[in-house]
């Protein structure tokens, strides 16, 4: 089947975000964000700080294990197509009978939602300094979680199946890389679920124990980066004003990856895998070092 004009453009512009061009400005943050993040190890450290990012960190792993918590209700969104003119829409399979066009119209502003929500959330907690802390990051995950969820089903994706989670997991773990190698680690796992899924290989179940340890390793390395990126909290005045804004751009960062990475795989599902830009090699691994987990 031959693209239409719009896939076309969308691809275009979905591998041009996959492969952005390296300018001075990505330069000079990335070096601006290494001081930062050795200042950040040398708090952590502290016994007070430690402990609240080993109390974030175990609620983010519960968060995570908990599908409950980040579900989206299916329903309500196949009800907005049918409000859109799309009657059919009952499943995720009718999905596929649309245009991506119709698809974009429908998901409309739901970016700026996730954003004001992370804004006035993350303002809140950010005001009480370290104690927020333990309770900013889980909720902040908690709702990144849901608008990935969102922008799955828009699509045609099923978030509660466990490859769909894992697709989830990694799009966090790469909107908050710091720099250009722990972003292609997190592009590597997303190109191998992307590809699995839709080459239809047979997917066989990870083993419980197994799946949770995958989830662990995400959630702890995600936890320790978020906590980095916002001990400036710490500061009573500045608190409000950064856990805002930190939770404003991660969010922004998580809708943009959602929205690109979720558009390719509905027109890799509807027209071939290869449409799937491999800009980063796939990973071999569901966990980011290493190869313990293989699915062929």
């Amino acid at each position: 089947m031959k693209l239409v004009p719009y896939d076309q453009t969308a691809l275009k512009q979905i591998h041009q975000w996959k492969n952005p061009e390296t300018t001075f400005l990505t330069r000079s943050l990335e070096m601006i964000g290494k001081p930062l993040n050795s200042a950040g190890e040398v708090v952590l450290s502290t016994p007070v700080v430690g402990e609240a990012i080993q109390s974030a960190v175990q609620g983010l792993v519960s968060v995570c294990n908990d599908a409950a918590l980040w579900s989206v209700r299916s329903e309500s969104i196949f009800d907005e197509f049918r409000k859109d003119g799309h009657e059919h829409i009952h499943c995720y399979g009718d999905i596929e009978t649309l245009r991506l066009e119709d698809i974009d119209k429908t998901v409309g502003w739901l970016a700026a939602k996730y954003k004001g929500l992370a804004l006035a959330e993350g303002a809140g907690t950010g005001a009480l300094g370290i104690a927020g802390i333990a309770i900013d990051i889980p909720s902040l995950v908690t709702l990144n979680l849901r608008a990935i969820g969102e922008y799955a089903t828009y699509y045609g994706f099923d978030i509660n199946r466990q490859e769909e989670r894992l697709f989830a997991f990694n799009i966090l773990g790469l909107s908050s890389a710091s720099s250009a190698m722990a972003k292609n680690v997190a592009m590597a796992q997303l190109v191998k679920i992307s590809q699995q899924v839709a080459k239809k290989v047979v997917w066989e179940e990870l083993e419980k124990q197994l799946f949770v340890k995958i989830i662990k390793q995400i959630a702890s390395s995600l936890g320790i980066k978020i906590t980095k990126a916002k001990l400036a909290q710490i500061i009573p005045v500045a608190g409000a004003a950064v856990g805002g804004g930190y939770n404003a751009w991660f969010t922004s960062n998580v809708c943009e990856a959602a929205y690109n990475l979720y558009r390719e795989r509905f027109l890799a599902m509807k027209y071939d895998p290869s449409v799937i830009s491999e800009c980063v090699k796939p990973a071999e691994s569901f966990f980011a070092e290493g190869a313990e987990v293989v699915i062929d």
